[in-house]
């Protein structure tokens, strides 16, 4: 599986970004798509993930402001991301996996920053 992220950049706090993972290879081995960041001195934490049979889960600190996504003729797991605030700054990584196990991918990840 290869996972190839893009729209990071510079937006205003109170701004829009959307964020898109291409991804191929072998998708279908993983249940899992989502889409984690990590700020600097900061663990990777999850952002949200899309789930095979098609339910979301999002960070509370997030809930409401964005939304996961897929699109099957892009290949696409898409993070529409509005209202952004300045501790939204990290970068951001696409994630497949097969959940509960070892078995996953990133992406390299695209800077988001968010100025005050």
């Amino acid at each position: 599986v290869s996972l190839l992220e893009s729209g990071g950049g510079l937006v205003q706090a109170g701004g829009s970004l959307t964020l898109s993972c291409n991804f191929s290879g072998a998708i279908f081995t993983v249940d899992t798509l989502g889409w984690y960041r990590q700020s600097p001195g900061k663990e990777r934490d999850l952002v949200a993930i899309l789930r095979k049979v098609g339910t979301t889960t999002y960070a509370d600190s997030v809930k409401g402001r964005f939304t996961i996504s897929r699109d099957n003729a892009k290949n696409t797991i898409d993070l529409q991301m509005n209202s952004l605030k300045p501790e939204n700054t990290a970068v951001y990584y696409c994630n497949a996996q097969q959940w509960g196990t070892s078995y996953e991918f990133w992406g390299q990840g695209t800077q988001v920053t968010v100025s005050s």
